[in-house]
């Protein structure tokens, strides 16, 4: 027997390989298969089976082009309703892989078809769970994603996680592994671990929604409080998820080249969206005017996600040399297929050719800290928990996830000063400001980390685990 976990740090996410005998199953792939198809290959070994946790909304999953490619059957848990050819399961069913099998434990709460699957040894012992969004390590999904699809409150469907984890997965022996579909930085919960694979009995030890004296109302009120927003784009994923979507082999051959002539006038003529790649410092010391920054090496998918609203909408890339297909490939995992083309030659070329182009103005914290006495405006872009954790006194909270919320906030007549954690989403935002008329806007290099080495006046720290 052969577990894999297969980590995409971008997506906080964990996809499996499991095999048996020369026999396969994948669960929750990626939307590009190859790897899977390759690894099965390398052994001498067929895909049987591909198991879906759940109609996942953080990401496109590969299922239905990796059924297409190979002919493996598709399974879902009770409830689900596919529009493309899969097996339903029945709560309890049994799926044999190999001398392992595989159990579907139906555990509705984070969707309504939420399932679990037991992974049983040879000698019928059980081994492992892998848990989708329904137990994550540190905590549990979120139950309020699903209440348009199911008509409930996100109460009910926490009280349904509640009845889940206590029927299905706290009965389990403390020595079962736990592989969770997400780890930290997943939007599909509120405090998850770093780690990526644990077991039942420390899950019961220190999952704060696994507290053994616990009651459901208990439950509810805790899983239910201090949720934000989910990110914009998880309805459309759930959507692809459930009806399909094209292969994203077809994607990248449709994405063009463009020399700068042709790029600038796509980008002049049309809706298209000019999205910067590049590392945040590349970024500020020149790019197109307008364009848009989101780093490849950052959280990419999520704040692609969070940010661009119309998943429509014709994109147009400049990335770093070599890391075109790979930025198609990242912007099609979280459903963004309309990528047009990208800059030949990247940023290099337009700015040989002569083409205007913007910067954006950054500053190391010690000027930020001579400037401070003097009342400059200074906006905090982090997410409202790191914000409630610590600050800069008198700082407003202005998160990067809701920034056009607060757009009218921001000067247009006068330099201000922005800053997250550590200048990855500040130079997003300034990069949104720029785009939209705000041209004093300053990056605070380093962002808060630098900050906390000044003397710049800051709250007192709070953990966050006890707000």
């Amino acid at each position: 027997m052969k577990i894999e976990q297969i980590y995409t740090g971008c997506l906080a996410q964990g996809a499996y390989f499991i095999e048996s005998q020369g026999e396969v199953a994948i669960i929750d792939p990626l939307r590009e298969v190859q790897s899977y198809i390759d690894k099965a290959d390398a052994i001498g070994g067929k895909i049987k089976y591909i198991f879906e946790t759940h109609f996942h909304a953080d990401f496109v999953s590969g299922h239905v082009t990796l059924a297409e490619k190979t002919g493996a059957t598709i399974v879902y848990g009770p409830n689900a309703n596919p529009s493309f050819d899969a097996h339903i399961a029945s709560d309890g069913e049994v799926f044999k892989l190999g001398e392992i099998t595989l159990t579907a434990l139906h555990t509705p709460g984070h969707t309504m078809e939420s399932t679990t699957y037991l992974l049983k040894d040879k000698n019928g012992k059980d081994h492992a769970i892998f848990s989708g969004d329904t137990l994550f390590l540190g905590d549990v999904g979120r139950p309020d994603l699903a209440q348009k699809a199911a008509h409930m409150t996100q109460e009910e469907l926490a009280g349904l996680l509640y009845d889940s984890l206590r029927t299905k997965i706290m009965t389990l022996a403390d020595d079962v592994i736990v592989y969770p579909a997400h780890g930290a930085g997943s939007a599909c919960g509120k405090n998850l671990s770093k780690e990526t694979v644990g077991s039942i009995g420390d899950q019961k030890a220190t999952n704060y929604a696994l507290r053994a004296d616990m009651t459901k109302e208990e439950f509810v009120k805790e899983v239910t409080d201090g949720l934000l927003p989910p990110p914009a784009y998880f309805p459309m994923n759930v959507k692809l998820n459930k009806e399909g979507y094209g292969n994203v082999e077809d994607i990248i051959k449709e994405a063009q080249p463009f020399d700068v002539s042709a790029f600038e006038l796509i980008a002049n003529d049309t809706d298209a969206l000019v999205l910067d790649v590049r590392n945040q410092d590349d970024f500020a010391k020149g790019h197109i005017p307008k364009s848009i920054f989101i780093g490849i090496d950052g959280a990419f998918a999520p704040w692609v996600g969070a940010l661009i609203l119309d998943y429509k909408q014709p994109i147009l890339l400049v990335t770093p040399e070599g890391r075109e297909e790979e930025t198609i490939t990242r912007l099609a995992r979280v459903g963004y297929d309309n990528t047009i083309g990208f800059l030949k030659g990247g940023f290099e070329s337009w700015k040989n050719a002569g083409k205007e182009y913007d910067t954006v103005t950054t500053v190391e914290a010690t000027e930020l800290e001579a400037k401070i006495s003097e009342n400059v405006p200074v906006f905090d872009v982090r997410k409202p928990g790191e914000y409630a954790s610590e600050h800069i006194v008198d700082v407003p909270s202005t998160p990067l996830d809701f920034l056009n919320d607060h757009l009218s906030e921001f000067p247009k007549e006068k330099a201000f000063y922005v800053h997250c954690a550590g200048g990855y989403r500040s130079m997003i935002a300034a990069s949104i400001l720029k785009s939209r008329g705000y041209h004093n806007v300053i990056d605070v290099k380093g962002g808060y980390a630098a900050i906390k080495n000044t003397g710049i006046k800051r709250t007192n720290y709070v953990c966050p685990s006890t707000l």
